[in-house]
Parts: structure tokens; C-alpha cells; sequence
């Protein structure tokens, strides 16, 4: 078990079904949080790839706190005004903790990147978080305190050139990479102008790929070990912004190096000394 630092906190976490998303909700449950998970899979027969939110939820009601299990399509703005909603009457009471970490990484060369594909991936990686940060904003803003945290990508960053050194996926993240870039400009001005309402707003990446389900049918057979960053070191720096304190919002972090400035142990996903 954790140290219970999150103990009687309700917490709302997207992309929940594996990968990042399952991890931080794992963790925050045995911090002692109330959970609401979120994805599109629900079951094992509607999964492309392992993972699923009955798996997660699971996993979650060891910790014995609260669990919510919602069911919908963050590209959808139909199921995005129900998902906030669903997720308080679940759990009893407003979002204290918002983890936006659903996303879609489509990749593709620039020249003939298709329109409908660059819409999809702006509409969840950027629109979906906005629209439902904006629905919990309200009432943290009202209590005087509460917690975004945005799950970025290094994609975003610019590559320095000519000559490019772009790596093994070349430009082929690019529209993806842009969308976080988005996200992290979003991520800004809220946390601009909730800044001294309590609400704290940061993003952070990982330094290194955090070999997902997604990110491994995605590049798993390009990125070397020494390109890896573990699971247990994203997910630390993104409980580390779960709970900080009221003047540490507007940033966008990088995982190992928030840890280092911290001076966080990582831990297991369940709480305990890695």
C-alpha cells in the first residue's frame, strides 16, 4: 500500500483501459483515491490491443476505495459532456484530480498527412482535455483547490537543423507531436487564468519512451533499451503533480527530471519501495 497521500480524494483518470493511463490510476488508488476511469474498452472482445477497463478496475478495487467504470469515446463531445457527470455521481461528489492521458497517436510524413486524421487526433489530443478541465474548473475552483495534470510527449518539441536528426520514426510524428505541442500551449494559458483560485494546472512528459501496449506496436521494434524510461517513473512524476502544492501550475515537466528536482524515490504501482 502508499502512503495514503490521497486519501478521501476523488480522482478522474482518461485512457484508463492500459498503458500510462492504467498505471497512474493503479497508483492513485493505493495512494487511498477514489477512482473513475475512462476509456472506450471495456471488455477483452472489444480490445485491439491487451488492456481493458474491467482489467483496471481490478487491479484498482484491491486498494478498497471507490470505483468507476465509464465507457466513452473522448473524440465525441456527446460522450465528453456525460463523462465528468457520470463520473461525480460515481464517486459521490466533484473531481478533485483531473489526469488527462487519452490519446491517439496516428503517425504519418506531413506532405500527405490526411485531414481527417490530423482532426481526430487534435480533437482528443488537444479538444478532449480543454472540454473536460473545463468542466471540473467550477467546482475546484469553488473549494479553492484541485488538480490537472495533462500528459504531454517530447514529440512536441521542435528538431534543431539542417541537418535534422530525427531518428527512427523520422518525421512521422509530426501532426501527432503538434497536438501536444497544443496541449502544452492550452495547458499554459488555464493555469494562467485560474492562477490563485487553488486549481493547479501542469503537463509532463516522459524523457524517454515509456513502452506502453500502444507505444510498443507503435515503435517497439525501433527504440533501443537505452531509449526506455520504466512505467513506475512516469507514472511517480505524474502523482508528484496530483497533489502539489498551490503555486506549482502552469509547467510543462519532464518526468526524470521533475523526480531529480523533487527528490522523489519511484516507486511500485502499488505504493510500495520499488
Amino acid at each position: 500500500m502508499g502512503s495514503q497521500r490521497l486519501d478521501g480524494k476523488r480522482v478522474l483518470v482518461t485512457g484508463a483501459s492500459r498503458g500510462i493511463g492504467a498505471a497512474v490510476a493503479h497508483r492513485v488508488a493505493a495512494e487511498g483515491a477514489d477512482v473513475a476511469i475512462v476509456a472506450r474498452t471495456v471488455n477483452a472482445q472489444d480490445a485491439y490491443l491487451p488492456g481493458t477497463l474491467v482489467d483496471t478496475a481490478e487491479r484498482l478495487r484491491v486498494f478498497g476505495g471507490g470505483v468507476v467504470v465509464v465507457q466513452a469515446d473522448l473524440a465525441d463531445e456527446g460522450d465528453r459532456e456525460r463523462v465528468v457527470r457520470e463520473a461525480e455521481q460515481g464517486l459521490g461528489g466533484p473531481i478533485d484530480v483531473l489526469v488527462n492521458n487519452a490519446a491517439v497517436a496516428l503517425y504519418g510524413t506531413v506532405a500527405d498527412y490526411q485531414a481527417k486524421r490530423m482532426r481526430l487526433m487534435y480533437e482528443l489530443n488537444c479538444v478532449a482535455p480543454l472540454h473536460l478541465a473545463q468542466q471540473v474548473v467550477p467546482a475546484m475552483a469553488e473549494r479553492g483547490e484541485g488538480w490537472i495534470v495533462n500528459v504531454s510527449s517530447g514529440t512536441a518539441r521542435h528538431w534543431d537543423g539542417p541537418p535534422f536528426q530525427l531518428g527512427g520514426t523520422g518525421t512521422g510524428t509530426t501532426v501527432y507531436g503538434a497536438t501536444k505541442a497544443a496541449l502544452n500551449r492550452v495547458n499554459n494559458g488555464l493555469a494562467a487564468e485560474l492562477h490563485g483560485t487553488g486549481v493547479r494546472v501542469n503537463t509532463v512528459e516522459p524523457r524517454a519512451a515509456v513502452m506502453s501496449e500502444g507505444a510498443r506496436d507503435l515503435v517497439g521494434d525501433i527504440v533501443r533499451p537505452d531509449q526506455i524510461e520504466p512505467m513506475e517513473a512516469m507514472v511517480e512524476a505524474v502523482l508528484a503533480l496530483c497533489d502539489c502544492p498551490a503555486d506549482h501550475t502552469g509547467n510543462t515537466h519532464i518526468s526524470l527530471d521533475l523526480i531529480a528536482e523533487l527528490g522523489l524515490t519511484v516507486r511500485n504501482l502499488d505504493g510500495t519501495p520499488s
